[in-house]
């Protein structure tokens, strides 16, 4: 049969309109409960609504789809959300710049985007899309963080914090990246702010622990986690000041160098700072030398070790010798408790910063079989070793010093072993307009007053002038400030910060369980049954994640337990993070002028062209590097395919013939469907290796071609419902129209996932390869269940083996049955 038999032309648009309108009217995606079906909740990472879908969406998204298509067609119940993550600085930023207001310009590019969304087909329960802007949605944000308030796990307090000029607003340490804001990429510094926290910290251990749970989750993200969370073992030790009230705590996981400390190192913003220096004659120049460093992003404080000396002084815990006290650029008030016991022979900062300022350099750990001399050492020993110089302690190895020393300064009462975690308490306040309020109230008699449950939410008002002045314009918004305290009925003034926006993306995919309800935040039935005990099945999302949304997630998750909200302990069971889409060597990006619009793709060669390319051209896991060649490859088979079931539809057997394929090309073409069955199926359904997937339906594809005029019309009817099937989850429009277009009356998502035949997988014949001397000489065929004697025989017949072996003894012989024959002659 020839292509162009086929009598009607693809036309992407039409196609895909006619089908995106009849999956509407049939809601054919809604999500509904049903204990007879087991349920599976496919989830993509929610979009900002930014005003344009890009590439890196369109790829997220058509492999989410994907997994939500597969799982419907085996049977499951799926649940696959969307909505928008929309609050945010971008849209208070566009505000400044165009005039529009933040809400209009975040509504205004929801609808574009949705209709951008539906164009590409994605199978969303549309009914549950929620917007994180909604009163209706961050009502119920505003009362977990009540009941956190409640329960110690909210809290305010004066911090240095990060800070970013440009968006005028305070960063958690988790988006201060290099320095730099995670946003705009400006330079970040500190400052000393009024702040509300979540106690995260308490949960470090369980994070820590549960991490070992998440089987599912690419290793690469469980060891950042790991990292950031920085569990270290070690002691807290208390250096006592000399002549004033008060100690100095540290924390080291190296206790067993406590005899070689020769001073104690402070950040410039370490609280005693100021009691330190009071009326000293160094005061000067710490309070310069502060200035100078404030001004310095963390990132960069430890170019060069500069310290300048306060004249203060503290006690050794054990010796009780003066210790001298400094404030070094290095040490971060973000980082243990900032402050450092000094061991310049033993850590190689602190013998920077002595070698620079001329202090003492004492070894207490000697490493096997060396002897340091402090006055020739030109870097620190920071190996085990040996304690020399360490009263009752010397002699011990370094690990029996940490545990005996670590001991003996808990007896005095001065610490003892202890845990310290790398991660700090989330800063959730921003002092910027466009998010949740945080709903609190200040009153002169109460102090700080939850906003009772029965007023919320409180509303971000609308009526407001966005100026670009720094700071939020809430607080110049009378109307929204001045209110009453619900405790003691007097005059009060609401929070004007908002919460960070990460609060809203670490519990939206719980909501989407039931998005209407307004009388909870959470359906118990809905929630037990696409949730459970175990968390959403299928998540997807940038790698960019691993430590800010998805570390937060897991914390809410639990702390939502805790509360009573959810039974589960971890949100996501398994996590697929998709690379980068590349063009011109580059990540797309609008900067780089390399983007490639969506809807131009879409009106050039259709939706299933553009999800096609997205998921052939490269594994998920790993980065896409375009290819308008590819797209137009793509774009080639799907007409050949349209062209292709055209032709065959008179010739092909009703939908659901009796198969017989005894011999010949109905064998062959029917073996060929099977096969592909179980490689598709193996890729899809276990690994998520879509493209193998893809690539194994052209094979069939070219093997239906090839027997088109040889097969029998039942065998054709097989393979090319098959092919349509399991190309279903890829493009589906023009599976559908063709499903439709062969004769079937039922959708094509309705036919149910194939399962290969192992009949029809076993070969009569295989073809084996035949080595002499370590090359190959001839393949041979033979029967497959031939045992080593024929084999032999076989390849020692073949005459290509023969011309190498003819005259020439055979000195060993290798027959491994199915894979092949080595001679050695």
């Amino acid at each position: 049969m020839r292509d162009d038999d086929a009598p009607l032309r693809y036309d992407p648009q039409a196609v895909e309109t006619r089908w995106q309108r009849r999956w509407d009217e049939r809601r054919r995606f809604a999500a509904t409960v049903d204990p007879a079906r087991p349920a599976c909740y496919v989830l993509e990472m929610f979009p900002y609504p930014s005003g344009r879908i890009h590439m890196g969406h369109v790829r997220n998204y058509s492999i989410g789809d994907v997994i939500a298509r597969v799982r419907r067609m085996q049977g499951y119940a799926v649940l696959h959300p969307i909505g928008w993550d929309a609050f945010g600085l971008p849209a208070e930023n566009a505000a400044i710049q165009h005039g529009a207001h933040p809400a209009r310009w975040t509504h205004d590019n929801i609808a574009h985007m949705r209709q951008q969304l539906r164009r590409l087909g994605f199978s969303y329960d549309w009914d549950r899309e929620v917007a994180t802007c909604d009163p209706a949605y961050y009502r119920w944000e505003q009362l977990f963080f009540v009941r956190m308030l409640e329960r110690g796990l909210a809290y305010r307090r004066r911090a240095t914090v990060n800070w970013c000029a440009h968006c005028a607003t305070v960063l958690a340490n988790e988006q201060v990246i290099d320095g730099r804001c995670w946003r705009c990429d400006g330079v970040v510094t500190e400052r000393d702010l009024e702040q509300w926290f979540l106690r995260i910290t308490a949960y470090a251990e369980e994070l820590l622990r549960d991490l070992d749970r998440l089987a599912g989750w690419p290793e690469r993200v469980v060891s950042m986690q790991r990292n950031w969370i920085g569990r270290s073992e070690g002691a807290e030790i208390a250096f006592p000041l000399d002549g004033l009230d008060g100690e100095v705590c540290v924390f080291t996981t190296r206790p067993d160098t406590l005899f070689g400390v020769t001073s104690v190192t402070l950040a410039v913003e370490h609280p005693l700072v100021p009691t330190l220096v009071a009326g000293r004659p160094e005061a000067a120049a710490v309070e310069a030398f502060a200035a100078r460093v404030r001004a310095t992003p963390p990132t960069e404080r430890a170019t060069g070790k500069e310290g300048v000396a306060t004249g203060a002084a503290c006690r050794h815990p054990i010796t009780g010798a003066r210790l001298p006290v400094y404030v070094a650029n290095f040490v971060l008030m973000g980082y243990g408790t900032g402050a450092v016991m000094a061991v310049p022979a033993h850590d190689q900062r602190d013998f920077e910063l002595a070698r620079v300022l001329g202090l003492p350099v004492k070894v207490v750990v000697q490493p096997e079989g060396e002897r340091l001399d402090p006055a020739t050492m030109t870097e620190a020993w920071e190996g085990p070793g040996r304690l020399v110089d360490s009263g009752e302690f010397t002699d011990l190895d370094s690990d029996a010093a940490k545990r005996a020393i670590a001991d003996a300064v808990q007896a005095r009462g001065l610490g003892g072993p202890t845990v310290s975690y790398r991660l700090r308490d989330w800063g959730i306040s921003r002092q910027r307009y466009w998010g949740a309020p945080i709903p609190v109230v200040f009153c002169d008699r109460d102090g700080v007053v939850p906003v009772p449950e029965h007023d919320l939410p409180v509303v971000l008002p609308e009526d407001v002038a966005i100026t670009g002045v720094a700071g939020s314009p809430l607080a110049a918004d009378d109307a929204f400030v001045r209110t009453t305290c619900p405790r003691c009925g007097g005059a009060a003034r609401r929070e004007t910060d908002t919460m960070d926006t990460f609060m809203e993306s670490s519990w939206y995919f719980l909501r989407y369980v039931s998005p209407r309800r307004d009388d909870v935040p959470f359906d118990a039935g809905e929630l037990a049954y696409w949730v459970g005990r175990d968390g959403v099945e299928q998540y997807i999302g940038g790698i960019e994640h691993a430590v800010l949304h998805l570390l937060y997630s897991r914390f809410f998750t639990k702390v939502l337990r805790d509360l009573g909200y959810v039974h589960v302990d971890e949100p996501f069971q398994s996590l697929l993070t998709q690379g980068m889409v590349i063009k011109d060597g580059a990540k797309m990006s609008k900067s780089k002028g390399n983007v490639v619009d969506p809807d131009y793709l879409i009106e050039r060669y259709g939706a299933d062209t553009a999800r096609l390319f997205c998921l052939f051209a490269a594994p998920p896991e790993r980065d896409l590097d375009w290819s308008d060649q590819g797209v137009e490859g793509m774009s080639r088979f799907l007409h050949r395919l349209w062209r292709l079931v055209h032709g065959l539809a008179g010739r092909l057997a009703p939908p659901g013939a009796v198969v017989v394929a005894d011999a010949g090309p109905d064998r062959d073409l029917h073996r060929l469907v099977h096969r592909t069955i179980q490689r598709v199926s193996d890729d899809v359904g276990e690994r998520w290796h879509f493209n193998t997937a893809i690539a194994a339906v052209m094979e069939l594809v070219t093997g239906v071609a090839a027997a088109a005029d040889s097969a029998s019309p039942a065998v054709l009817r097989e393979a090319v419902d098959t092919t349509l099937v399991l190309l279903a989850p890829f493009v589906p429009h023009l599976a559908s129209e063709l499903w439709e277009a062969s004769g079937h009356a039922d959708d094509v998502d309705a036919a149910g996932w194939p399962i290969a035949d192992p009949a029809a997988l076993v070969l009569d014949t295989v073809e084996m390869p035949v080595q002499v001397n370590g090359k190959v000489r001839a393949r041979i065929i033979v029967r497959a269940d031939a045992d080593e004697r024929e084999l032999l025989a076989a390849a020692l017949a073949d005459p290509r083996v023969q011309t190498h072996v003819a005259g020439r003894a055979l000195r060993k012989q290798v027959v491994v049955p199915g894979r092949l024959v080595s001679l050695v002659v």
